[in-house]
């Protein structure tokens, strides 16, 4: 009997193989057009690495899907809107990426081009059309399900920008977020969320083969931005359905680790008066390395983290409301212990250094 190789595996394959044939082309590409990170203060890179590796994995993600709905199987079968929607979304959102990788962008033409791509993502039927009351039954968003889709698209985008600081950190979360998003479908039979997810799962992993500490080349904004705008897309497609314990409550979970430490940043820069997208040094993987932890150490130790989120995410989305809504409100509390207490010792080893 011949061996059937499961469709998402194919899938995510094609993704994984597409980025390691252009990965040589685009790292070209960026030394040709200056798309070049630079070393400085808040990199553990010491020689100048370009950044375009983003721009393979956008290119296998779309060329995948498209292949496979325009090839016979089981995604032939598929409505193209939603993929029509996130390819159209997506050129705003890698304008802005190649942009920024060569030349740099301010923050308000960054959220501008954001949101821009967040509202072609709703005209084509992406949405935050239920709100799960924990008392009662669901609410119809209505009037705000445009702009709860547009802040929760920047709120993703945003948290895998800032969470790439360390070499394979982002494309492994990445990859950890797809696995759940894709365990998810499963549960709830939503074929298009796994169809949706399996290539950019496979093309997270081919790129690890390239950004794997030390780093040849780097995803950059490119990537980054594409990446957290195809996750909020799969997330938002999840949870259509109404079927996970509440609405954006699985992908919060699953992206717990990126969205907390944006988050938390945001809330930091406010907090102390200083412009709120202005980077610093202060997130969770530089505290990691203040403590004194490798590179490679803090990357493994936070796709650790990530992955008993999606645990924690894939158990979330079986449990009866009530029970989910307490188990949020825990997790929510710890992550946020855990980080205040990492800023303490962190704040400690400073002090006990400079003196």
């Amino acid at each position: 009997m011949p061996l059937r190789i499961p469709y998402s595996l194919i899938l995510a394959l094609g993704g994984a193989a597409i980025v390691t044939l252009l990965m040589p082309a685009v790292t070209r590409l960026a030394w040709r057009i200056g798309a070049v990170a630079q070393p400085g203060p808040r990199h553990v890179h010491h020689e100048p690495v370009p950044r375009l590796g983003g721009l393979a994995m956008a290119v296998a993600v779309l060329g995948v899907s498209w292949l496979a709905v325009m090839l016979p199987g089981p995604g032939h079968l598929l409505d193209r809107r939603h993929l029509i929607g996130l390819s159209c979304a997506a050129i705003p959102v890698l304008a802005l990426g190649l942009v920024d990788d060569t030349r740099g962008l301010g923050p308000v033409i960054k959220l501008v081009l954001q949101a821009c791509g967040a509202l072609v993502l709703t005209t084509f039927g992406y949405g935050v059309s239920r709100i799960t009351n924990p008392f009662g039954s669901e609410l119809l968003s209505g009037p705000f399900n445009i702009p709860l889709t547009v802040v929760w698209v920047l709120l993703v985008m945003n948290a895998i920008n800032l969470i790439d600081g360390l070499d394979g950190l982002a494309a492994g979360v990445v990859l950890i977020a797809s696995m759940t998003l894709w365990w998810a479908g499963r549960l709830h039979a939503d074929f298009y969320v796994m169809f949706l997810v399996a290539p950019l799962a496979g093309a997270a992993f081919g790129f690890l083969f390239h950004n794997f500490p030390r780093a040849r080349v780097f995803m950059g904004d490119t990537g980054s931005q594409f990446l957290g705008l195809a996750l909020a897309a799969a997330s938002l497609l999840e949870n259509r359905k109404g079927t996970a314990t509440v609405t954006l409550l699985f992908p919060l979970v699953a992206l717990g680790l990126p969205i907390a430490d944006g988050v938390l940043a945001f809330t930091r820069r406010l907090f102390h008066g200083k412009p709120v997208f202005r980077a610093d040094s202060s997130h969770i993987h530089h505290r990691l390395l203040h403590l004194g932890l490798t590179p490679t150490q803090a990357t493994v130790s936070l796709w650790v983290l990530s992955a008993l989120l999606g645990v924690t995410a894939i158990v979330l989305a079986q449990m009866p409301r009530a029970f989910g809504w307490v188990l949020l409100i825990l997790m929510a509390l710890a992550l946020a212990l855990a980080f205040e207490l990492l800023e303490a010792i962190d704040r400690h080893v400073r002090r006990r250094d400079g003196d």
